[in-house]
């Protein structure tokens, strides 16, 4: 189906397609920076509770995370075109939801919603350049993919500086959602003249029941985290995370009854027994657990410790997104000679910078924003060392058959990770800036971002073990845009 798809499609017009889907994908990166920039300042504004500051991002992560699978699996059944349009359509709409917000509840309730639709949308990005560029110039299409899914962190945090700075027509942060919806009506207008409609892929079924039990199961295991602040950390939420632990098991369960029935579950439960991939997922798991809350924690202590104004604070981030895209182009070739060393070496990057930053805020009483954008350059280096080749190293022992199913338990692996950081660390942080300092508070902070990575680097070394034992003394890691 890939090269009818292909050949029936002009060589130009396919570029002009890679166009569109990237740029939806750029929209999808720039949204997830651009409102960790915000943060404050809607904090300020809609007087929300440290719970609500981590749920506008962390709900919004867990929404895409749990039903990104199924988005995929709709683009088989009903076309990855009309998803497509469908989700950007959903993205647009829920984007100006999010900009007219009134409250935190009403905002972190626009932001599942966004989340979902980001669901849709997202997978159709590979799968539709997937179909697109099966020849030589696939590489080629892949590695504009992946510059453009770096700079649009760069992207994020300065034009979230700058527009919430700005304060265009007196809207103030809301423009940072606001912005999306001429991008989204441009995107759709151009997707529906020039994308190619795909054939429907027979026998692909929806795992409904089980989507929204791990949903669930998610949720009762982050909420608390997130609200425990705000209620004082009562005994009933043990109860919750308890329950939640108790759902996702049942989750399992569910997806094993599932195939028992010969339907497709969200998983493949042929992959639960790779012990090289579970060790990996959990590399993955503990690095994307110190990624965004990274941002977050930077973005607060940067305004309300230091008191940079957002539009500094968002160009500090800028050298970092630059480094770690320069990083993820070496980090290709590096890791056909050296595999997972280049994960370690990355992480060990990462811990380096971490310490680097915590020794110059101990020693400096207010250190300016030049010398945080240098000193996260280092970070923002070791992180795109790591993560550019990660995902190809923990799907490196999936069989082919199973690399779509793997490949959907990564991001939503990561997508989760992302989530679970915000709101363990982010609640240290709250925790600790509300009985001492947010000085303090940030170094507890750097310990448990280092910490995290530290246990990446263990479980990478012991997938690098469990590789050994089926025969492959070293498993290979692949550039992701390739």
């Amino acid at each position: 189906m890939h090269q009818m798809v292909s050949a029936n499609l002009e060589s130009s017009r396919r570029w002009w397609v890679l166009a569109i889907v990237v740029a939806a994908q750029f929209m999808f990166g720039v949204d997830a920076f651009i409102v960790n920039v915000a943060i404050p300042t809607i904090a300020t504004e809609l007087h929300a509770s440290p719970a609500q500051i981590e749920s506008v991002i962390a709900i919004y992560l867990i929404a895409y995370a749990t039903l990104v699978v199924t988005g995929g699996r709709l683009g088989d059944i009903y076309g990855t075109r009309n998803v497509f349009l469908a989700g950007v359509l959903g993205f647009t709409l829920t984007s100006l939801w999010c900009g007219l917000a009134r409250s935190g509840a009403e905002l972190i309730t626009a932001r599942l919603a966004q989340g979902a639709t980001a669901a849709l949308m997202v997978p159709q990005v590979l799968a539709t350049l997937h179909l697109l560029f099966p020849d030589a110039s696939r590489s080629r299409a892949f590695g504009i993919y992946g510059v453009v899914l770096g700079l649009a962190g760069a992207a994020g945090f300065a034009l979230g500086g700058v527009l919430v700075t700005s304060n265009l027509a007196g809207l103030g942060w809301r423009v940072v959602f606001f912005v999306n919806v001429p991008f989204g009506l441009a995107i759709i207008a151009a997707a529906w003249k020039i994308m190619p409609t795909v054939p429907q892929r027979a026998g692909t079924r929806l795992d409904i029941p089980g989507a929204i039990v791990l949903f669930t199961g998610v949720l009762c295991l982050i909420g608390p985290l997130l609200f425990g602040h705000d209620v004082g950390w009562a005994p009933w939420l043990w109860l919750v995370m308890a329950a939640g632990v108790a759902i996702i098991a049942a989750f399992l369960r569910l997806e094993r009854a599932v195939a028992s029935r010969g339907g497709m579950p969200l998983i493949d439960l042929a992959l639960l027994s790779d012990r090289a991939f579970m060790r990996g997922l959990g590399a993955a798991f503990f690095f994307f657990f110190a990624n965004l809350s990274f941002y977050l924690i930077m973005t607060l202590f940067m305004q309300r410790g230091l008191h940079i104004p957002p539009l500094q604070a968002g160009l500090v981030f800028v050298p970092l997104a630059i480094a770690f895209v320069i990083a993820s182009r070496h980090s290709a070739l590096r890791a056909r000679h050296r595999g997972t060393l280049v994960l370690i070496e990355g992480c060990a990057t990462q811990v380096a910078g971490l310490a680097a930053l915590a020794l110059t805020v101990a020693l400096v009483a207010t250190p300016t924003a030049s010398l945080l954008a240098l000193l996260l350059v280092i970070f923002g280096y070791g992180q795109g060392l790591v993560m550019a080749p990660l995902s190809g190293t923990v799907l490196s022992t999936v069989k082919a058959a199973s690399a779509g199913s793997g490949s959907g338990m990564y991001g939503t692996t990561s997508q989760i990770a992302n989530a679970a950081g915000i709101a363990a660390i982010g609640a240290v942080f709250f925790a600790i800036e509300a009985v001492t300092s947010v000085r303090l508070a940030l170094y507890a902070s750097v310990a448990l971002f280092a910490l995290s990575i530290l246990t990446s680097v263990a479980f990478l070394s012991w997938m690098r073990r469990a590789g050994c034992e089926y025969g492959r003394s070293r498993l290979p890691a692949v550039n992701s845009g390739e």
